[in-house]
């Protein structure tokens, strides 16, 4: 191992946590499927993808200017920043999801309904944690709390639905395991935090509210003609104390300056990743709609396939490319030999793969999955140059934000969006909207690999990072 490049070091130990944390839920999937209904597996599947989504929202995307910018102090503010961020997200969401409910706009049960705020914050939480371990190169540390966070999700899950928890079990478990995760992740790791200053605004609060209290109780034990020259001290510290949550719920000065500098995320890369994580189920649904439950079926079992490898190969190695293109680019302008390390890694580990879908996939789906998934292999036959491409771009699209053209990927995304939606809106049989998706798809990622490498060589003449201008 010593004797492997820096590069391919990291990227083992990014990986070695990945295929543990990926092989927990695999492993648990067939115990799970066992011991709860079909209809559970939905409304969790339902429930998780809203917690996705949120997350990406409640970070602001800020964790990336983790990597960015690690300097302690600066780190600590990005801490505060994203804790305000996704706690405010998070008593929204909950809020909203229960009104939904009871209008009846939602069949999730209540105990979903009301964890989804907190699932989404604890989600915000480990992100920033992780995008801190990259940051200092502490991949290991982080393996290891991702592993503690699939093992405790997957525990968790089988403890309650064996002990009788029925609905309530599938996301109740997910909170146990992602708050396994999370504490095991800050003890390993020890981030800067901002508790000091939480501690003293809660002692202010706290100090506040017993002096609001210690009134109330003296205009109670006194005669009524004392009412009115006792009852304005109460309503004067009652003042007091809706100023000071009003000045909590705000970010301080410090985070709304750090805000102001890494404006790019928040403005730009925050739609984009929100529209990219409400892309991906777009065409399922649109398939649903157009074609039937069926189509959909084949469709959801093509695309979990596929994207396995890119949530666990691609992302270990975006995880090494984030550090590795913001030290390269601090120390010369550009990020162009660390690009292209990461591509050839990229190109080694998905050519084979990705051939064998496109020469084999419907027998290797009729073996796995049994005859009637056949179907889903032939599309995952049309879709396999996607996927490759899509195994390649995912992983370098962090130039975009090293090199500040967060607005040039938001313009893509909204591009990406309008053709799924032109491509299943056509009237078309199913494999040919796939085929057109698949195309349509291929070649804006060819633009998007051509775009990422041209600003891999865009080269600061002061040396400074575009995304910390």
């Amino acid at each position: 191992m010593r004797a492997l490049p820096p590069f391919w070091k990291h990227l083992l130990t990014v990986l070695s946590g990945s295929v543990a944390a990926q092989a927990l839920p695999i492993l648990a999937a067939p115990l799970i499927t066992r011991l709860c209904r079909p209809a559970d597996l939905g409304q969790f599947g339902v429930w998780y993808g809203v917690v996705a989504i949120a997350a990406v929202a409640a970070t602001l995307r800020m964790e990336n200017a983790m990597i960015i910018d690690h300097a302690p102090a600066r780190q600590r503010l990005c801490f505060g920043v994203v804790a305000w961020s996704a706690g405010w997200l998070a008593a929204l969401l909950t809020l909203a999801a229960a009104a939904a409910r009871a209008a009846g706009w939602t069949t999730l049960p209540w105990s979903a309904v009301l964890t989804l705020g907190v699932a989404a914050w604890l989600t915000a939480c480990m992100q920033t944690t992780l995008a801190y371990a990259a940051s200092h190169n502490a991949f290991a540390p982080a393996a290891k709390a991702k592993i503690w966070a699939a093992g405790g999700i997957a525990l968790s899950q089988l403890a309650l639905l064996a002990a009788g928890a029925g609905a309530v079990a599938l996301p109740a478990g997910h909170l146990l395991g992602l708050a396994t995760g999370l504490a095991a992740a800050r003890l390993l790791l020890r981030p800067p935090s901002s508790r000091a200053h939480a501690r003293r605004t809660l002692a202010r609060l706290c100090r506040l509210a017993h002096r609001l209290l210690t009134r109330l109780r003296l205009l109670a034990r006194r005669p009524p003609p004392h009412l009115r020259q006792l009852g304005r001290r109460p309503l004067t510290c009652l003042g007091a104390l809706a100023r000071r949550l009003r000045r909590g719920a705000l970010p301080t000065p410090a985070q709304r300056r750090y805000l102001h500098a890494h404006r790019a995320f928040w403005r730009y890369a925050l739609p984009s990743n929100v529209l990219n994580a409400a892309i991906g189920p777009l065409p399922l649904l649109l398939i649903g709609a157009r074609h039937g439950a069926l189509a959909a079926g084949l469709f959801a079992l093509t695309q979990r396939v596929l994207a396995a490898p890119v949530s666990l190969l691609a992302a270990s190695v975006q995880e090494v490319f984030k550090r590795e293109s913001v030290r390269q680019y601090q120390n010369s302008g550009n990020c162009r030999p660390a690009w292209r390390h990461a591509a050839r890694v990229l190109l080694l580990l998905g050519f084979l793969p990705s051939l064998l879908l496109l020469l084999a996939a419907p027998p290797l789906f009729a073996f796995a999955f049994g005859a009637p998934w056949r179907a889903a292999g032939e599309l995952a036959q049309i879709l396999a140059p996607l996927y490759f491409l899509n195994f390649i771009a995912s992983p370098l699209s962090y130039v975009f934000f090293v090199a500040g053209r967060q607005k040039i990927e938001l313009a893509w995304q909204l591009a990406l969006f309008a053709m799924t939606l032109a491509v299943f809106a056509a009237p078309l049989t199913l494999h040919h909207s796939v085929a057109a998706y698949a195309t349509g798809y291929s070649l804006l990622y060819l633009l998007y690999l051509h775009m990422s490498y041209r600003y891999a060589l865009d080269r600061d003449p002061a040396g400074r990072l575009h995304a910390t201008r």
